[in-house]
Order: structure tokens, then C-alpha cells, then sequence
């Protein structure tokens, strides 16, 4: 049952509680010893909190997933684990991980409750809404950057909350696009919200969305506060997001695999190596003397 758990936990996806730690190296924080092994509690707690939001709504889609062809392997659809079993289990790990984030921080451990109710909305009733339900995706996001901040109390700039936003906005666009061009005529009974979404509409949207995410990032890099770094390179990082944005776009247009894209790029090579290229940059441009 431990294996169930961790699997409906999906690991896999904890990558974007990386998010977390956003503030941490954008605030300079990441040589300071107590900053670093608070945001990496942080981060630790909201990957065992989103293993929570998970098991939660598994439980909730869990005819849907029944009709998926690659969900259906999950272990509440596959009846691996019981819905009984996984409530109780998601209930004690939201538990948990609120206590240890208010002895940590209790603005923090708000930010987590936040992140909680905002899911569990998404999961009633949110994710049937056309374009809400992407919102509601992103603001998660931003809900984890704030997390982030709050845990190492450092501000957080409007270009790292706009950037967040629209990056975010932009992958749960392309994984409704393609799950409409991978699902075909099947589209609505894996997701009901997939009848009011158009593909070409879909298309169009991510990319006014890749231009305006591009158009943040690049105000970001040639901004005169940057030169707080003690640098005025930053715009060299410029091509990797243009690099970013393309290949993911890439993969969400590959209806011919069942896989989401926001599960692929974290094993796509050729994204993961513009993903370390782009953070060793700018690691280097912001920390090195």
C-alpha cells in the first residue's frame, strides 16, 4: 500500500515545488545557511501537501480516470488503493504539514491553508469551468512563491509574480490542448471541461501567452534594478525561456502520446537541458563576484 500512496502522490510533479525556492535565489538568499534549510522545509512540506491535493482528487475523478487510457493505471481508478484509505491518508498529511509550517512560520503555514482551499475548489467544482480552471492552476503558482517568500521573510518582486503567472497560465493551457488532440471524440468523458475548449482557440491563446510571458521575462532582465546583482548580463538568459517555451509548445502538440506534457518535459532531454542550462546562468550571473 506504501508504493499505492507514493505513486498517487505523484513524485514526479513535486518539480514544481521548486517554485518554492524562487524567492530564495532571486532574494540573494542562497549562501545564507538558516534561509536555505527553511526554504528547503518549505519545499518539503508543499511536496508532501500537493501529494495531498493528489490523493484528493483521484478520489474525486476517479470514474474519469477509469475511462483514461493511461490514468486508469493509477492506483485509486485501478482500485490499487481504497478512496476511503487515500481520504485519510491526504487528510493526515494536510494535517501534518500545516503543524510543522506554523512552527516554521505561521504566515507561511496560511499560504499552505491557501494553497489547500484554492484546490479543493478546483477539485468540487473549479476544474469544470473553462479558463478558470487554468487560472485556478496558476494562482497555485504564485500561492507557492508567496509560500516561498514568507518562509525566509524576503519580499517578493512583481516581475518573479508576473513571470510565475504567465509561465504558469501557459503549461495548463498546452496540457488542455493536448489532452483535446490526444483524446479526439473521447475528450469529455475523460474531462467533462474539455467540450468547451477549441484546439485552434487553445493554440492562439498559448501563443498571446508565450509572447506575454517572453515580454515579462525579457522587462525583468534589462530592468535597472537587476544591476543589484552586480550584473547587467542577465538579458543572455532571454534565449533560454524563447528555447523553453518552444520545445514545451512541442510537446504539447504530440497527440500521438497519451503522456501530459507537464509530465514529459520533466524527462524530455532536450528541455530539462535547457532547464539547468538557464538555472546555472543565472545562478552565476546573480552569485558570482
Amino acid at each position: 500500500m506504501v508504493l499505492a500512496v507514493l505513486k498517487s502522490m505523484r513524485p514526479h510533479q513535486w518539480v514544481k515545488n521548486a517554485f518554492v525556492l524562487a524567492p530564495l535565489v532571486f532574494a540573494q538568499q542562497l549562501t545564507t545557511g538558516p534561509a536555505v534549510w527553511r526554504a528547503a522545509l518549505a519545499t518539503a512540506l508543499f511536496c508532501l501537501v500537493s501529494g495531498a491535493v493528489y490523493l484528493v482528487n483521484d478520489c474525486f475523478d476517479v470514474e474519469k480516470d477509469r475511462q483514461h487510457p493511461t490514468k486508469r493505471e493509477r492506483p485509486i481508478a485501478s482500485g490499487a488503493l481504497g478512496v476511503r484509505t487515500a481520504q485519510v491518508i491526504a487528510g493526515g498529511l494536510a494535517l501534518g504539514s500545516l503543524a510543522v509550517g506554523a512552527a516554521l512560520s505561521p504566515a507561511f503555514a496560511a499560504a499552505m491553508l491557501a494553497y489547500l482551499v484554492v484546490n479543493a475548489a478546483y477539485s468540487r467544482a473549479l476544474k469544470h469551468k473553462p479558463y478558470v480552471d487554468v487560472l485556478t492552476i496558476a494562482f497555485g503558482f504564485l500561492v507557492r512563491i508567496v509560500a516561498g517568500a514568507l518562509a525566509i521573510d524576503v519580499p517578493v518582486s512583481v516581475w518573479l509574480f508576473a513571470c510565475t503567472f504567465l509561465l504558469a497560465l501557459y503549461l495548463g493551457m498546452g496540457k488542455r490542448r493536448h489532452e483535446l488532440l490526444a483524446a479526439g471524440d473521447d475528450a469529455s468523458r475523460q474531462r467533462k471541461v474539455l467540450d468547451a475548449y477549441d484546439p485552434t482557440q487553445l493554440t492562439m491563446a498559448m501563443l498571446g501567452t508565450a509572447l506575454a510571458t517572453t515580454a515579462a521575462y525579457t522587462a525583468y532582465a534589462v530592468e535597472d534594478h537587476t544591476t543589484d546583482f552586480g550584473t547587467n548580463l542577465l538579458p543572455l538568459t532571454i534565449p533560454f525561456c524563447v528555447v523553453g517555451l518552444t520545445r514545451f509548445f512541442r510537446l504539447s502538440s504530440a497527440s500521438d502520446d497519451p503522456h501530459s506534457p507537464t509530465e514529459r518535459m520533466v524527462t524530455d532531454l532536450p528541455f530539462l537541458a535547457n532547464l539547468l542550462a538557464w538555472g546555472a546562468l543565472v545562478v552565476y550571473l546573480i552569485y558570482a563576484p
